[in-house]
């Protein structure tokens, strides 16, 4: 096999991401100074080559399936990765650069055919860690220390690590891969033959390859050019769009399951990035993240924990201090031992999240186009870490920014998060996200493209494809979600939609489940500035009919099966009451008609009977005398207790001011049989477990005191603990004693 000519080309291999590798590689381009520049990653980005310029890492390569943009591959580059800084050696000086890999047509093609083989796609075949071999052989138990201290943390000066890599490599891999590999990989390593061979015929005078230290020496020989050609015939193939996409330190950490990822970005970066004393200013920097917490760290700490970080380092034989002495300094040190706090400012500075950028005139899908236009018109600007906004609906331009959040989680794209409580509340102009930009997140946009060019027209058509199919509930979930989103040509659609399944319907849950959304999407005819007649006259005839079939749909159920109900009847008087007027007035009618029925399970009878207390529809006599009639020796004890419960869930305040209820469940349960006592406590602890702590107590003090309404004055004096208080009471007075 013909070995390769190395007075013009140059085989540098590299770990993927990591400083000492990507200085050592600039150095290097320094040095040679190529005209050609091969580098491992998809051929297709080839014409991306001209962005580099704009970009600011970290950064990726996106290449998706243009009929199944879901089918995606990313290439992601950080500042301190190697392929990155020969990217920017070549547009800085002018060499012409190429990728080398095997093509994302295929590769996504060939994951295509074996999610249809197999239906979740081939795992790929387990290959043992060079890296690992060569630690093992140096005496080090964890080949990422060994790595560190033999590349990454090398500083500018040194000898070129390139040949001993190389020599290394094919070591490795004659010890662990004796035989040619006839797989994925020896199909890359072929294309990358193939495109240097073409670099060469082209007549460059220098060509450096830049790629993972693995494959080094399969480029050091040119087999003949036809075996290279047979491994890569018939291949299956796809067509594929590729972009640059921003990425984050996060995404690149191998934590995210990033399988070329590293331990810590922030401290990689921290290492490239810093010219001299990196140890020193990686202190400081904790020191300073320290003091902005409040705690008090000096000078003198920061002194002596980059002393106990260069101890540590000598002690362990290491070139120069790393993560691991940072990590024990700063516990040890900056902050006295208290691992905690330690922990957390060290891990966030590990991970260093930071996002990139590109620039406008990268290549993008239309949507993408139209989403940025409004992320720079709105004042929305992207990024790595957790941010609340908070939005009042008053103002233009805070609605627009809720409509644009609202728009996107419809589309799949969850860059927002409404904080609970916050979005669908009533009565409120008062809205807090949580918003965090994930790179996957470019992706998901792309995939959206397919139902329109905008943001407001993909939204509209992902909504009508959406309401096409579902079920009542689901629909007055998307009539709110119209709302909230600004959508009034979907939401007329979907309204109609809803309004001809509301008809059909005649299942009473669902009914009541439905209701709801569309009982709050009517509030937002004012906050949205939308007319929401239209919306009231579906909510209300759905109200109706619900009241008109609700005692026939609960009548005969058990108390399990009344669970789920007890709480559409809940959610339901909350809708009857944002309807207000007549509809309200009908639900309550519903309610009285069902309250008093024997065939009605005891926790919705309960609970029928709190809501119309409540509602000032029930007075306390009535409401006693139910209660006693339920508490009566005929009744099955659980049947009471269920009762109870429906009544008062949620809240003992009715219990704690009307003292007469009190008493009516007291002496109930104080009659009970002992094995009707247990039988009944867990329902009991439940219901009482829900009450505040300040409501246990008071009803606690009442069962003692025996009654609210009870006069303190009637209440045994202890004449002996008064004795004397009386008597100092009377001198003070200048009485006699005795008085």
């Amino acid at each position: 096999m013909p070995a390769l000519d190395t007075e013009r080309v140059h085989v540098l291999g590299v770990r993927h991401h990591g400083p000492g590798s990507a200085r050592a590689v600039r150095a290097e381009l320094e040095r040679l100074r190529p005209d050609a520049v091969l580098i491992e990653g998809p051929p297709e980005a080839d014409a991306l080559v001209g962005h580099v310029g704009g970009l600011e890492p970290p950064v990726a390569l996106l290449a998706y399936d243009r009929f199944e943009p879901s089918r995606a591959a990313f290439w992601p580059f950080a500042v301190f990765s190697p392929e990155w800084q020969a990217l920017r050696y070549a547009a800085e000086h002018g060499a012409e650069v190429r990728f080398c890999d095997l093509p994302a047509a295929h590769t996504l093609a060939a994951r295509t055919e074996e999610e249809e083989e197999t239906g979740e796609g081939e795992a790929p075949r387990v290959r043992v860690d060079p890296l690992g071999v060569l630690a093992e052989a140096a005496g080090y138990d964890d080949p990422e220390r060994w790595w560190d201290d033999v590349v990454e943390q090398r500083r500018d000066g040194g000898p070129s690590p390139f040949p001993a890599i190389a020599e290394a490599m094919a070591a490795v891999r004659a010890e662990l891969a004796p035989e040619p590999e006839t797989g994925h990989e020896a199909r890359r390593e072929a294309h990358m033959r193939q495109v240097l061979r073409a670099a060469l015929r082209a007549g460059h005078e220098r060509i450096a390859v830049v790629c993972g230290a693995w494959h080094v020496p399969a480029l050091l020989e040119l087999p003949a050019a036809t075996a290279d050609a047979r491994l890569l015939r018939g291949l299956p193939k796809t067509r594929v769009a590729t972009t640059w996409i921003p990425w984050t330190h996060g995404r690149l950490a191998a934590a995210s399951g990033y399988r070329a990822g590293v331990r810590s970005p922030g401290w990689y970066h921290h290492l490239f990035t810093t010219p001299d004393r990196p140890v020193e200013r990686w202190l400081t920097e904790t020191a300073r993240r320290l003091r902005d917490r409040g705690h008090a760290v000096s000078s003198s700490h920061v002194i002596e924990a980059v002393r106990l970080c260069e101890t540590l380092a000598a002690l362990r034989g290491r070139p120069l201090a790393g993560l691991e002495e940072t990590a024990e300094a700063t516990s040890a040190v900056l902050c006295e031992g208290a691992e905690l706090r330690a922990r957390l400012v060290h891990d966030e500075m590990a991970l260093g999240e930071r996002l990139g950028a590109v620039p406008p005139d990268t290549p993008t899908v239309p949507l993408q186009r139209d989403l940025a236009a409004q992320q720079k018109r709105l004042r929305l600007k992207p990024g790595a870490l957790d941010r609340d906004l908070v939005l009042d609906l008053r103002k233009d331009v805070d609605r627009e920014r809720s409509v644009l959040l609202h728009r996107l989680g419809l589309l799949g794209v969850p860059w927002g998060a409404p904080r609970r409580g916050t979005v669908r509340s009533r009565g409120t102009f008062r809205e807090t996200w949580a918003l965090r930009w994930e790179p996957e997140y470019d992706l998901a946009v792309i995939e959206a493209s397919r139902w329109g060019t905008t943001v407001a027209a993909a939204t509209a058509a992902r909504v009508r494809d959406r309401a096409a199919d579902a079920d009542l509930p689901a629909l007055t979930a998307l009539v709110e979600d119209c709302l909230l989103a600004d959508l009034p040509d979907a939401l007329t659609d979907t309204v109609a939609q809803l309004s001809r399944r509301a008809a059909e319907d005649a299942d009473i849950q669902r009914l009541m489940r439905a209701l709801p959304p569309l009982a709050r999407s009517v509030r937002y005819g004012s906050v949205r500035r939308f007319d929401a007649d239209a919306l009231r006259g579906v909510a209300v005839e759905m109200l109706r009919r619900v009241c008109a079939g609700l005692t026939v749909a609960v009548t005969g159920l058990d108390e399990a099966a009344a669970v789920p109900v007890a709480a559409d009847v809940d959610a339901t008087h909350t809708a009857a009451v944002l309807l207000g007027g007549d509809a309200e007035t009908g639900w309550l009618d519903a309610l009285e008609a069902l309250a008093p029925r024997s065939g009605v399970p005891g926790r919705l009878s309960g609970r029928a009977h709190r809501l119309l207390r409540d509602s000032g529809r029930l007075d306390a006599d009535t409401l006693r005398l139910r209660l006693s009639q339920v508490a009566s020796p005929g009744t099955p004890p659980e049947r009471t207790a269920a009762w109870i419960e429906g009544f008062a869930a949620d809240s003992g305040l009715l219990l704690v001011h009307d003292s007469a209820l009190l008493d009516l469940i007291d002496q109930w349960l104080t009659g009970l049989s002992g094995r009707a006592f247990v039988d009944v406590l867990p329902l009991l602890r439940r219901t009482f477990g829900g009450f505040t702590a300040a409501e246990r107590r008071s009803i606690a003090e009442l069962v003692v005191r025996g009654g609210v309404d009870r006069d303190p004055a009637e209440q045994p004096v202890d004449t002996g603990r008064a004795a004397a208080a009386v008597a100092a009471a009377a001198a003070v007075l200048g009485l006699p004693a005795h008085t």
